[in-house]
């Protein structure tokens, strides 16, 4: 039986050029990737094929540029998570100011070139 694949949200017309994952039946077995803290970095997207000239000029309109421009609910809450995870790896408030928060990094980045500087 072969793997399941995922199915993408992707608009009328447009099939995706799917691959599955090798299954350990075929011999080759699962591919191994490091591990990643969940939810980040883990999703794989198929290369979308576009099955007539209509649905490729609506493929064409599918840019990242496009895309924040529309600024979709997932995309806003993907990027609450990100943050979320950068501070709290940095140990940073997440409700620091902007201007708090350039002054951080700009500590980081002198006191990063100052150690590097003396090694």
């Amino acid at each position: 039986m072969p793997a399941a694949l995922t199915p993408d949200p992707s608009p009328a017309g447009v099939q995706n050029a799917l691959t599955p994952n090798p299954s350990p039946a075929d011999g080759r077995g699962e591919q191994k990737r490091p591990a990643a803290a969940p939810g980040i970095g883990t999703v794989r997207y198929p290369r979308i094929v576009p099955r007539d000239e209509e649905c490729a000029a609506q493929l064409k309109k599918r840019t990242l540029t496009n895309l924040y421009n529309q600024r979709p609910t997932w995309l806003d809450l993907a990027h609450q998570k990100l943050d979320a995870a950068v501070f709290a790896a940095y140990g940073w408030d997440p409700g620091i100011s902007d201007e708090q928060l350039l002054e951080e990094l700009l500590a980081l980045n002198l006191a990063r070139a100052k150690a590097e500087a003396e090694s």
